[in-house]
């Protein structure tokens, strides 16, 4: 028997956020998908305009499962759809995400059931707030640094997640940054699907906050890092604004990929410094 994939959404008053269409977008596509056991469960933030209307119209039809209650953040809305969830692989889509692939998911429960993987991660089609669409590359080697991919094309095993604890409510923006550091740490195994089946849009969060963001990604390195190496404020500081990481602090973080990739890792990490400088010169 194919093992259930559960696609977990988030929307709050996407009525009044003109999301209806792109939501329509991504129910039907996930429809149209040829992998038969999904399960489309959709965390609604109890919205204030009609949107649990919408929701129980598509319930009806046999599409999704949604719950409507508040919630604390987009964060602990995705904790709730995980404790939700009957599926063995999970996958997260903002409302305005699609799945453009409709032979993505069997693509992808394939490829973990023959890889027994606990996480998977792919390209994916970004649309940027300014209106152009990029190709977002996975750089793994960089999963220390920077989020290395789009949350959007990864799809994780539920017993993993439940066994991290969930999602970090602590992190609003960036914990999913948070997780794949921990996967990364403990050596879950992370299995790159060679295919490009999601497109999503650029979140502004980071943008419209990049105080905040810039202070969690220093709490993140705090949380995970503390362990391997003396940390203090100035350090974190350029770590999270310059990805310059200390030497003893990499060393400790190459182990955790294989030692035929030591060399790579070292490489990456000092592009990526190089490349957080000179885009803030330019």
């Amino acid at each position: 028997m194919d093992p259930k994939v559960s696609i977990i959404t988030t929307t709050y008053n996407i009525i009044d956020k003109d999301q209806t269409d792109d939501f329509y977008l991504q129910v039907n596509l996930l429809d149209k998908q040829t992998y038969p056991e999904i399960e489309h469960i959709v965390i609604d933030g109890a919205s204030t305009d009609e949107t649990d209307v919408l929701l129980k119209e598509y319930k009806t039809k046999g599409y999704i499962n949604f719950f409507s209650e508040k919630d604390t953040s987009k964060v602990h809305a995705y904790n709730k759809g995980i404790m939700r969830a009957k599926g063995k692989y999970i996958c997260f889509l903002s409302v305005d995400d699609f799945f453009h692939d409709i032979t993505a998911i069997q693509d992808v429960v394939n490829l973990m059931e023959a890889n027994q993987a606990d996480f998977t991660f792919s390209p994916a089609y970004c649309r940027h707030p300014d209106g152009f669409v990029f190709m977002f590359q996975p750089a793994m080697h960089n999963a220390f640094q920077v989020m290395p991919c789009a949350r959007q094309a990864m799809f994780f095993k539920r017993s993993v997640l439940e066994k991290e604890n969930y999602f970090d409510e602590k992190f609003k923006i960036l914990s999913e940054f948070d997780m794949i550091i921990r996967l990364m740490m403990k050596k879950y195994k992370g299995i790159y699907f060679d295919g490009n089946y999601t497109t999503y849009k650029l979140g502004e969060r980071a943008f419209e906050n990049p105080d905040k963001a810039m202070q969690e990604c220093k709490s993140i390195f705090y949380k995970n890092y503390k362990h391997l190496t003396r940390l203090d404020d100035d350090i974190l500081e350029y770590m999270a604004r310059d990805s310059e990481f200390p030497q003893e602090l990499l060393e400790k973080l190459a182990g955790c990929y294989p030692p035929e990739d030591k060399e790579l890792f070292f490489e990456r990490c000092e592009a990526m410094h190089k490349l957080r400088i000179e885009s803030q010169r330019g």
